[in-house]
């Protein structure tokens, strides 16, 4: 494992709980690196402790714990809370009131992990902090390069792309070249107790994912009732709040007696209206990106492959970026379900050249037409 550091540099290691930032830190601890292993309390430690599935709390800060005390490194936990409500939990809640389908894990490396907690590692003293994200950093000619990890299936480049140039060169991601079978085999090797624990699934502040009343709880207009209308802009039924629809959604409009299935095209959250339609009107071939995070800063248009879903391959496109950090992006076949609120993430080869949230997908100016 070669960190382009001085051996028996201190490293920060941000430990989650959970066995990928476990490896992480045993990882580290075995190449020779002063470790100090770091992990957040992002929730109230007498709640989270009764929950599973979340991240950063409870039972996790336990598990990190032990790793490090197994380890023989020190270990600190940071009260994060606060900061987590205000800059990633409110940001989801005002992303949804918006009829967005947003990414809270993105808002959390971007807000917190990789801002404050990067900030704490130099405070420690540390040449670099380490996470356990599948996702490879590697040197290139001008800086440090993101690339896309080594294991295919668990490539997280997509939910990094807000990473900054200044914050890449000093992070490092030791799991990037390695598949997620052989973490799991280290961490058995290591005895760490995490080797078996599961892989967490759902959005770690929502565990029941019942994300529709943490929304209504801090934006209740957000689940005023309204109308779900067609691309004509007929009534065809009605909803109880936009914020329990996503753009793609088949099951759950209430809907029957019709020609073909119908599915959600557009979200209107400040008329509380639903557009839908047959699936034939989801694909979209021109995506609207704004607040582009670019980490390769083209000189002109190019043709790239982009990713608009966490869970979709990357596809061929031609982008055009604008003078205001935002682009258009020219798919060259349809994509379906193209969202407000996810990401849209640029691609050349394995390497991350930027990306940023998708505004306005065709789709929409269509529905709204």
């Amino acid at each position: 494992m070669d960190l382009n550091l001085p051996k028996g540099s201190r490293v920060v290691a941000a430990m989650s709980g959970g066995v990928d930032s476990s490896v992480t830190a045993a990882l580290l601890k075995r190449a020779g690196y002063d470790v100090v292993g770091v992990t957040l309390q992002l929730y109230d430690a007498g709640a989270a402790a009764k929950r599973k599935g979340a991240c950063c709390a409870g039972q996790d800060i336990h598990d990190a714990a032990r790793v490090a005390e197994r380890l023989g490194i020190p270990h600190y936990v940071l009260d994060y809370e606060q900061r987590f409500k205000e800059r990633v939990i409110a940001d989801f809640a005002a992303s949804y009131a918006r009829g967005e389908t947003p990414i809270p894990c993105v808002r959390c490396n971007e807000k917190v992990k990789f801002a404050d907690l990067l900030d704490t590692a130099r405070e420690l003293g540390a040449a670099a902090l380490a996470t356990g994200h599948y996702v490879r950093r590697v040197e290139g000619a001008n800086g440090a390069e993101m690339h896309r990890a080594v294991d295919d299936t668990r490539d997280q480049s997509y939910f990094l792309f807000a990473t900054t140039a200044a914050q890449l060169d000093y992070l490092r991601f030791p799991l990037g070249g390695m598949p997620k079978r052989a973490v799991r085999a280290l961490a058995a090797e290591l005895g760490l107790a995490v080797a078996d624990k599961p892989d967490s699934q759902d959005i770690c502040f929502v565990p029941d994912g019942k994300y529709a009343s943490i929304v209504e709880k801090l934006k209740p207009d957000a689940a005023k009732p309204g109308e779900i209308v067609d691309l004509s802009g007929a009534v065809v039924g009605h909803h109880d709040g936009v914020i329990h629809f996503t753009v793609g959604q088949r099951k759950g409009l209430g809907l029957s007696g019709n020609a073909e299935p119908l599915f959600v095209l557009a979200l209107d959250a400040e008329n509380a209206r639903v557009v839908v339609g047959p699936r034939t009107a989801l694909g979209t071939r021109e995506v609207q990106v704004r607040d582009i995070n670019w980490l390769a800063a083209p000189a002109a248009p190019f043709d790239c492959s982009v990713k608009v879903r966490s869970t979709r391959a990357p596809v061929a496109a031609h982008v055009t970026p604008a003078a205001d950090g935002s682009a258009r992006v020219d798919l060259y076949a349809p994509e379906e379900s193209v969202a407000p609120g996810q990401a849209c993430v640029f691609y050349d080869g394995t390497r991350v050249l930027g990306g940023g949230w998708i505004a306005k997908p065709q789709v929409q100016r269509q529905a709204a037409e």
